[in-house]
């Protein structure tokens, strides 16, 4: 038996390279390779893992809750080095008074509210680093924003604001670098942050309908009040699930513009386009390839028996360029007929909770990138982001 938190059985068969250098394009010839030669596969890399790479079988992976669980290993590679951190930490049921307390935060009226806050934001940041001609955007301005939208979302006064802009930096670049010894170190300050906001909002409460703290400490499972120790992991888990895909889902688009001029024209000219495109591009350059469930018995997936207790990484990136669920499934198109959506926030009991959060960021963002330009040329590098991310970390560009 595998206790959580301890590593797989390690599983040498290796038909795939996880733990290699990468381009922007790399990846996704990686992922239609193992569509079509392997799409069940199995990598030595990261301790060993399996990675499913078709749309369907992603999306019964993600809906059977009972079978997969997220609570054994969440993504991969490994990552978490301390606490359990609610809800993405638990399986149902466990997850859900967790889930429960935090999902209405999200709602449409919410988001409406907020949005002038984060338009502000956007136009803030944006603005200096447009004027300067030159820039990253990710560096520049992507690394910067989801810290800003988080702390007003979070209700923090300014002087905790500026720890977590400066630590949630440190822990992307950490992450992405494999530095574990500076992601654990940023981890406890992290934790140390959750708890002096459960701290303030308990002698200081807000609405538990716009604040996450207030939300999740009203909340009562079987009338009593969420542990205290889950309650810290959930606000140490929020904090920092929305930085690293925005940084380089950013990035992406502006790497897709500067290869697409006239799909920077066509919402130039209609910007009610952009939703949609907003969307497809969501679909295209999807940042999150390594979420993770752990079978609890054997299973068989395509013809193939996967052991219990081995990790499987949940592709999305790959799923959604899956011809059979999207036809031309590496073209840009805003025409594509109902049916099959894509899973960019994933699915199931485990889908995004703050998706709507995200996507007010992200819609804002392109909005204001298209109307304070007439387009990007890349000027230099492109290092890109590995497991479970993926997109760029950098992207210099001159705007046009």
């Amino acid at each position: 038996m595998v206790e959580r938190g301890d590593p797989p059985p390690h599983n040498t068969l290796h038909e795939f390279d996880a733990d290699v250098p990468e381009t922007f394009d790399s990846v996704h010839e990686m992922f239609r390779d193992l569509r079509g030669r392997c799409p069940v596969a199995h990598s030595a890399d990261f301790e060993g893992f399996w990675v499913l790479t078709k749309y369907d079988d992603v999306i019964n992976t993600l809906a059977d809750a009972d079978t997969y669980s997220t609570a054994i290993q969440n993504v991969v590679p490994r990552v978490a080095t301390s606490g359990r951190r609610p809800p993405l930490h638990l399986d149902p049921p466990d997850h859900t008074p967790y889930r429960r307390a935090i999902t209405p935060l999200f709602r449409t009226e919410r988001m409406k509210a907020l949005e002038p806050v984060v338009r502000k934001i956007v136009t803030d940041l944006l603005a200096p680093v447009v004027g300067q001609g030159e820039a990253d955007i990710c560096l520049d301005f992507s690394y910067k924003l989801p810290i800003h939208v988080l702390a007003e979302f979070f209700h923090i006064p300014p002087e905790q604001a500026e720890k977590i802009r400066d630590i949630g930096a440190d822990y992307n670049r950490a992450l992405q670098h494999k530095d574990m010894e500076k992601v654990q170190a940023t981890s406890v300050f992290l934790y140390e942050v959750a708890r002096d906001i459960i701290e303030l909002r308990k002698v200081e409460p807000l609405d538990p309908t716009i604040d996450p703290t207030s939300a999740l400490l009203a909340a009562r499972q079987d009338g009593e009040p969420l542990p205290e120790e889950m309650i810290l992991g959930t606000i140490r888990q929020l904090l920092v699930v929305g930085i690293i895909a925005p940084t380089t889902f950013i990035g992406s688009m502006t790497i897709h513009f500067a290869r697409h001029p006239e799909h920077h024209r066509m919402l130039k000219d209609d910007p009610s386009l952009v939703p949609a495109a907003l969307e497809e591009m969501l679909r295209l350059y999807t940042p999150y390839r390594g979420f993770a469930r752990t079978p609890k018995k054997d299973v068989t997936i395509r013809g193939r028996t996967i052991p219990k207790d081995e990790p499987i990484a949940l592709s999305f990136t790959s799923a959604n360029r899956d011809a059979d669920a999207f036809e031309n499934p590496d073209e840009f198109r805003l025409d594509r007929p109902e049916g099959r959506q894509h899973m960019a926030f994933g699915r199931g009991p485990h889908q995004c909770a703050g998706a709507p959060l995200a996507r007010l960021m992200l819609r804002v963002t392109l909005e204001e990138l298209i109307a304070r330009t007439d387009g990007f040329e890349i000027t230099g590098e492109i290092p890109m982001t590995t497991w479970p991310e993926y997109g760029p970390l950098s992207v210099p560009v001159r705007f046009l």
